[in-house]
């Protein structure tokens, strides 16, 4: 059974840290979308969004500030500028990891890294406390739209999640914006 809480819970930080270090899979609010959020670096737990998904591919994960954004990547100096030009609002940003911030199963070519900083506090405020990445992939089977109900989460995900942070139903949104580093330049590739 599923645990719903509401995104105003005095313990729902707590409740979520304890989930994601049990390797339970959370469904939490950020800037865009709902996201199915495990610890990035347990295998185990990415493989639960895989199957959920139905897919198996590279997985954007959150930061909780740019410190630590440039912390889990090796960017130059002009590439650091690049990225600060462009941070904010519904960006995520693929660039060269860190080894060893997050299972190699999730990296993209290149050991590249999908780095988001929602502008929605929960996220950020749970990798703050917790020290290290969770996943931040759109709630939705592969092929299907991203769903922003929790309570249509719920019916088509409840019995697969174990913890559904509920900030009510967002807005529509097709994502983040994607930016790639390449060559000293940012590449516009969603």
């Amino acid at each position: 059974m599923t645990k719903h809480l509401s995104i105003d819970n005095a313990n729902i930080l707590d409740n979520a840290a304890e989930v994601l270090g049990r390797g339970g899979l959370i469904v939490y609010p950020t800037d865009t979308l709902y996201g199915f959020g495990v610890d990035a670096r347990n295998k185990d737990a990415i493989d639960k969004i895989n199957i959920i998904k139905g897919r198996n591919s590279p997985m954007s994960v959150i930061a909780s500030d740019f410190e630590q954004l440039l912390s889990w990547t090796r960017l130059s100096d002009i590439e650091i500028d690049l990225v600060t030009k462009k941070i904010g609002d519904k960006t995520t940003f693929i660039l060269p990891a860190v080894e060893g911030i997050i299972h190699v199963s999730i990296l993209g070519p290149d050991n590249t890294i999908g780095i988001r900083i929602p502008t929605h506090p929960f996220g950020t405020d749970l990798v703050a406390k917790i020290g290290y990445p969770i996943t931040s992939s759109s709630v939705n089977r592969h092929g299907n739209k991203p769903l922003n109900n929790p309570t249509k989460i719920i019916q088509e995900f409840g019995e697969e999640i174990d913890l559904i942070i509920d900030a009510g139903i967002l807005p529509p949104s097709g994502g983040s914006t994607i930016y790639k580093i390449h060559k000293n330049r940012l590449k516009k590739i969603r």
